[in-house]
């Protein structure tokens, strides 16, 4: 599973959270592995550089093998809540569609 991090021009993503990043996808969508082919995380700040509530978004795209993409988004007070939701929000809809898949 290859993970992508891309960011806005208002966010620059330090190498201590890429790193925190790719260990976070790695480990949460671990048993997803064998069925995703790439994640890509999209970071955004929607205010810049001022304050506001649940202006931080991460929105992930889970591409898996033969199929279309998964995407879902979450906002946040701080980029690691918004990720932490949408990592939440992608393995249900994973568990939904592979298990689909599944029962036929």
């Amino acid at each position: 599973m290859t993970i992508q991090l891309n960011s806005d021009n208002n966010l620059t993503l330090h190498e201590a959270f890429r790193t925190q990043l790719n260990t976070l996808i790695t480990s949460e969508l671990s048993r997803f592995g064998e069925h995703i082919t790439r994640i890509e995380a999209h970071f955004s700040d929607e205010n810049g550089q001022k304050e506001g509530q649940n202006d931080k978004l991460c929105k992930l795209e889970a591409r898996l093998e033969g199929m279309k993409p998964i995407v879902v988004s979450n906002n946040g007070n701080t980029h690691d809540l918004a990720v932490k939701g949408a990592i939440n929000k992608l393995k249900a809809s994973l568990e939904s569609t592979l298990g689909r898949l599944n029962n036929h």
